[in-house]
């Protein structure tokens, strides 16, 4: 018994070694893109040039041991150069305003406006996960466990993502990857934070001007104006229950886990008295999350951490992607609508579909991930009838909510809607 003793206790510290050693290979947070033509960027006129081409990040370079113990993930398609355009925001779609800063707590965002009124995001590719270090780990030396897990969420991910949308007939934000070089329009504030950086562009998921192909649009809302909207207009506000379940399941389809309340945008459509809103989905952060290695495996264990699901060829644990404005929105839609998206997406999401989509993708990105992540959505798809069911049946199972969604915590509803989108009718 003692000799097992030994040898557990002799494993257990070679196992914290390993970890040590992995971690250890960087002692960086945080890094912005690496330019392949140019050494001196402050010296660089980025006016001459339409185009850049760029790594999106070589943080996440690693050795065979980080591999084992922190995973592969998508650490090529990050050291990868790729060509993307040039972005000048003075000339941008004729000019456009910077409205504010936005983003979460590792998104640096912007938020623009052009002469129409339409509203625009610029969204860091490269994300700063520094704020969501414990203490604990920085004083064990363990953060970059933390640092290096964005590795395992794709730099490109955004874009096949909406690619994929269009296959699948839901609404996305068009993303486009872009440089913004640092530049006078942004000011040194600005410039020192948002300058010389790889971003996504796209559409906001809120505001006054209708930027969709939909018509009668009263305007796009985030998730708390709509419950506002339905708050004041209880019996005359509705969702599109088909198009929010083939959504969501089009999102268990990408391995996208992250979609909570503040994740989403609306679509209204006002007709009569009546308002239709169709969900729009925003942050594709985290769709294809090639989560791997043995570390991560441990963290994110169905009994440690349900929510963060890495994208596998089968969903093992429904539970961890079903959230709160799932029940929120869906608690009393009938499962034939969940059967019946399932099998739309399964139509429209054929094998020539899905390879078409990856056509957005620069050809040595394809070549990297393409196949790996076409043989995982194939399987989903595939299954997408069973999920469907276990996805309503958790759902209906769920007790309704007794706190406010996320990102509605400031906003005044009555006790009834809080529970659930049509429980104050």
């Amino acid at each position: 018994m003692k000799k097992l003793i030994w040898l557990v206790f002799i494993l257990l510290i070679g196992f914290i070694g390993l970890i040590y050693f992995s971690v250890s290979s960087t002692d960086k947070e945080f890094e912005t893109v690496t330019i392949q033509e140019f050494d001196d960027l402050e010296n660089i006129d980025f006016r001459r040039h339409d185009s850049v081409e760029v790594a999106a990040s070589s943080l996440y370079e690693a050795n065979e041991l980080k591999d084992i113990m922190q995973g592969d993930n998508y650490r090529e398609a990050w050291t990868s150069p790729v060509k993307v355009p040039v972005l000048f925001l003075d000339s941008l779609y004729g000019g456009v305003e910077i409205v504010k800063e936005g983003g979460g707590t590792q998104t640096h965002s912007l938020r623009l406006k052009d002469k129409n009124g339409f509203l625009y995001s610029l969204r860091s590719v490269n994300k700063d996960p520094s704020t969501h270090v414990p203490e604990f780990a920085r004083s064990l030396g363990l953060e970059n466990i933390v640092i290096d897990a964005i590795s395992a969420s794709h730099p490109y991910g955004a874009i096949l993502a909406a690619s994929l949308s269009e296959k699948a007939g839901v609404l996305h934000t068009h993303p486009k990857v872009v440089f913004v070089p640092k530049q006078e329009f942004l000011g040194k504030p600005y410039n020192e934070k948002y300058g010389n950086r790889l971003f996504l562009l796209e559409y906001e998921t809120e505001g006054e001007e209708n930027w969709t192909d939909y018509k009668n649009v009263y305007k796009i809302l985030d998730t708390k104006n709509l419950q506002e909207l339905k708050e004041e207009n209880p019996a005359q506000v509705s969702i599109d229950k088909n198009a929010f379940v083939r959504l969501r399941l089009f999102d268990m389809l990408i391995g996208d886990w992250d979609r909570h309340a503040k994740q989403w945008g609306w679509v209204v459509q006002k007709e009569g008295e009546n308002f239709k809103a169709i969900p729009l989905a925003g942050d594709r952060d985290n769709a294809f999350f090639n989560l791997g290695g043995i570390i991560p495996g441990i963290i994110s264990n169905k009994n440690i951490e349900p929510e963060v699901r890495p994208f596998e060829k089968e969903i093992k644990h429904m539970p961890g992607l079903v959230y709160p404005s799932d029940v929120y929105f869906l608690t009393e839609t009938p499962l034939e609508i969940f059967i019946a998206e399932a099998k739309k997406l399964q139509d429209l999401l054929t094998d020539d579909a899905i390879a078409d989509a990856f056509k957005v993708w620069p050809k040595n990105i394809a070549e990297q991930n393409s196949k790996e992540i076409t043989e995982k959505i194939k399987s989903r798809r595939d299954n997408l009838v069973e999920y469907a069911k276990e996805f309503h049946r958790i759902i209906i199972e769920r007790e309704l909510l007794n706190k406010p969604l996320k990102g509605s915590e400031d906003i005044k509803i009555s006790p009834q809607l809080m529970k659930c989108f049509e429980c104050g009718d």
